[in-house]
C-alpha cells in the first residue's frame, strides 16, 4: 500500500492510555504519531469513520493540565502481525483547542521517537 501520509510521524516512546472522553473506557494505547493523526493499539477494531472525543493522562514534564483532549476518526486499521488479537488503529485528528495542540506538539517532541 502507498504511503499517503503527508507529516512525518514518529514512534511513542511512553506507554499512554486513550480514553474516550464520553464513556471512560479505553480505546487503546498510543502506538505513534504526528501533527495529523495518531496510531493506537486495541483489541477490537472500531468502524472506519468513526469519531471519537479522547482523552489522554499527562505528566508534569509535559504540561500543567491532567489531560489532554482530541476528537479524532478513525481512518484505517490492521491486524496485527505478531499479535492476532490487537489491531493498530490510524486516526485523523479532527479538532483540537490551541491549548491542547500546544501541548500535543509538546508531547510529540518529549516522546515521539
Amino acid at each position: 500500500m502507498p504511503e499517503r501520509r503527508h507529516t512525518v510521524r514518529k514512534k511513542f516512546g511512553f506507554y499512554m492510555r486513550v480514553l474516550d472522553d464520553e464513556t471512560e473506557a479505553t480505546i487503546g494505547h498510543l502506538v505513534d504519531m504526528s501533527i495529523e493523526g495518531l496510531q493506537l493499539e486495541t483489541p477490537t477494531p472500531p468502524s472506519r469513520g468513526q469519531e471519537f472525543h479522547m482523552r489522554m493522562e499527562l505528566t508534569p514534564d509535559v504540561s500543567d493540565s491532567l489531560f489532554l483532549f482530541v476528537t479524532a476518526r478513525a481512518i484505517w486499521y490492521e491486524i496485527d502481525a505478531i499479535m492476532p488479537n490487537l489491531y493498530h488503529v490510524g486516526f485523523r485528528i479532527t479538532n483540537v483547542s490551541e491549548h491542547d495542540k500546544e501541548i500535543y506538539k509538546r508531547l510529540l517532541e518529549k516522546y515521539g521517537k
